[in-house]
């Protein structure tokens, strides 16, 4: 939607065909084109043939976006090996495999931009994340890696830090097999107290970002907050970030 104000031609792409529809509606506009397509980013052939059917569709690409995230909730032992590899194979593989995958269009752009979402958890790690911590360093490291790699081209990588946005992310969760439904519902509700940021605001920090061509985005005051604790504490900041965070 951040995009489309400012007049971007857009290639949607989502797993709920139903969300696409619901947004290709909301941001139509005379002059605007706007392709969608159905996706799912954990399928590694889908997304090698994807760049095929957006240049179908436009005359090239510009800018990436790699927003594609999942939840899962639970402490190691407790998440099943499965679960781990569903969120891995979305969270981080989307994002490696639709880059290599528009790199080369990428390259044809006299100006472009590959935009990775990580998290303030690709930061900082609390207890009972590691599936989704794991995925979102990976993703920082990836994107950080990626950024020195083509800092002699035209394409700039940002790599964006969310802290709490109000999506339906917990909502459509993962949660350990061996809770009780009403432990399901106190733990996601637990976790959706600390999503205050309404996502149109984030949108725009993350948009903004990327008009300055920024290499790294922090979203949101929490996300600020926690950054400069771990930078501070890169140990221990879990000793006082997990007191204000946990307290009631």
């Amino acid at each position: 939607m951040a995009l489309a104000r400012r007049g971007c031609h857009l290639a949607l792409a989502d797993i709920d065909e139903a969300a696409l529809t619901r947004t290709a509606a909301e941001i139509a506009a005379p002059g605007l084109h706007v392709s969608r397509h159905h996706l799912d980013v954990s399928d590694r052939k889908a997304v090698a043939a994807f760049p095929e059917r957006v240049v179908a569709k436009h005359a090239g690409v510009d800018l990436l976006v790699n927003n594609a995230g999942v939840a899962l909730a639970g402490t190691f032992e407790q998440v099943a090996e499965e679960d781990f590899e569903w969120l891995v194979s979305i969270n981080f593989w989307g994002v490696v495999r639709m880059t290599r995958a528009f790199l080369p269009l990428l390259h044809d752009s006299d100006d472009a931009r590959i935009v990775n979402l990580s998290s303030i958890f690709g930061m900082i790690a609390p207890p009972g994340n590691t599936a989704y911590c794991a995925s979102k360093f990976a993703v920082r490291g990836f994107s950080e890696s990626l950024r020195n790699e083509l800092r002699k081209t035209r394409i700039g990588v940002t790599v964006v830090h969310p802290g709490g946005i109000a999506t339906s992310i917990v909502r459509n969760a993962r949660l350990p097999k061996s809770n009780s439904a009403d432990e399901d519902e106190a733990k996601r509700k637990s976790f959706e107290s600390f999503l205050k940021m309404p996502p149109e605001t984030a949108s725009e920090i993350i948009v903004r970002g990327v008009e300055n061509r920024r290499a790294r985005v922090l979203v949101g005051s929490d996300a600020k907050r926690m950054a400069f604790v771990e930078r501070l504490m890169p140990v221990s900041y879990w000793n006082l970030l997990g007191r204000r965070m946990y307290k009631k």
